[in-house]
């Protein structure tokens, strides 16, 4: 009998490709020949540094970058980096600029104010509760960095394109939307992303550090937290996340060879807001919650007119097989999180329930 399958909208964990699944299914009990699950092999042997060989690989290839950049796999999730960031590159006398576009910047923006270093917020939109990006931003010339969060999957705001920051390095958290467009890496001096929403499940960071950042690195950090411990040991200078590191790893295969890389996937993604914003702008019923110019392209979210239809739908539409739709509980309303792994149809079906969710409800 084949197990139940719902379409999953959760933000994170989120929704995996199914084959992927399947592929851990298969390979649980005896990874690769080795008579162990991949949770039992030892992190030391050829069997998992085929995976985190490979997983480096292919961020590399689908990232576009060369020689001049690390690719890690660390633990403490994204939120760990809100700290080590201006822990490894912010010295005293320097500064560096963050842009407020809501929940996750905010939480950058207060632990650099922990440690006592010095941040210019730049622009902020929380003005309008973080409905929007901010344009025309006037960045700080001599920054060391500037610190952006690329999708905003509590208000439903995305970067459409990178800012313009001149010679100063991007710092980007792109927990996310990493892996569903392409986008021009060299810009970055670091790049770092929570895996369990678009790329694995919960436990592993992806940070992808550029050289002459990780020259700033002072001297008196604990060990565990520079980078550089890191870096100079392929994410094995304590026993990494395994199963995690391998998921994303087949995650990563899945993107490359079965989807065809980002910019196949960008179109599919595209495809998919499109569907579902369209809906939602014709309806009346629904009204999306950010600007039509900084909408998010994973995570849409919206309002029924009233919080009692709100409740009503996401009971409804989890009675029909469409799952995680409740907003977060900060801000309430509605979520759909379309990340990478959640296919066409999952949304086909959910704006087909929105519009009989309204003719009876409307």
């Amino acid at each position: 009998m084949s197990p139940k399958r719902i379409y999953n909208f959760n933000a994170g964990p989120a929704a995996l490709p199914l084959s992927v699944l399947e592929e851990i299914q298969r390979d649980f009990l005896d990874f690769k020949g080795s008579g162990m699950s991949i949770t039992e092999v030892s992190h030391r042997s050829k069997w998992f540094d085929d995976v985190i060989n490979d997983a480096v690989a292919r961020v590399k290839r689908l990232l576009k970058l060369d020689d001049r950049y690390q690719v890690m796999f660390l633990q403490g999730g994204a939120s760990m980096q809100f700290c080590m960031i201006p822990m490894n590159f912010l010295a005293d006398g320097r500064s560096a600029d963050y842009v407020n576009t809501g929940t996750w910047s905010t939480k950058a923006i207060k632990e650099a104010k922990i440690l006592g270093k010095k941040v210019n917020v730049v622009a902020s939109s929380e003005d309008r509760n973080f409905a929007y990006i901010p344009k025309n931003i006037q960045f700080t010339p001599d920054a060391t960095y500037v610190h952006i969060t690329t999708n905003n999957t509590i208000k439903g705001t995305q970067w459409a394109e990178m800012p313009d920051t001149g010679k100063v390095p991007l710092v980007a958290d792109m927990s996310s939307d990493i892996f569903s467009r392409p986008f021009d890496a060299s810009r970055f001096g670091l790049i770092y992303a929570g895996a369990q929403k678009n790329m694995g499940p919960a436990g592993v960071c992806l940070v992808v550090a550029r050289d002459d950042l990780l020259k700033l690195e002072p001297a008196n950090l604990p060990t565990m937290l520079k980078y550089s411990t890191h870096a100079e040991k392929n994410s094995m200078f304590n026993t990494p996340p395994c199963f995690s590191v391998y998921t994303v790893q087949l995650v990563l295969k899945w993107l490359e060879e079965t989807i065809g890389g980002l910019d196949s996937m960008a179109r599919i993604n595209q495809q998919k807001a499109d569907l579902l914003y369209g809906y939602i702008d014709q309806s009346g019923f629904y009204k999306g919650t950010a600007d039509a110019d900084s909408r998010s392209r994973m995570n849409v979210t919206f309002r029924l007119p009233s919080e009692e239809l709100e409740k009503k739908f996401v009971a409804e539409a989890l009675k029909n097989d469409l799952g995680g739709l409740k907003g977060h509980r900060s801000v309430g309303g509605c979520r759909a999180s379309i990340y990478n792994p959640t296919p066409l149809k999952a949304v086909e079906a959910l704006v087909d329930f929105m519009k009989q969710f309204e003719k009876s409800n409307g």
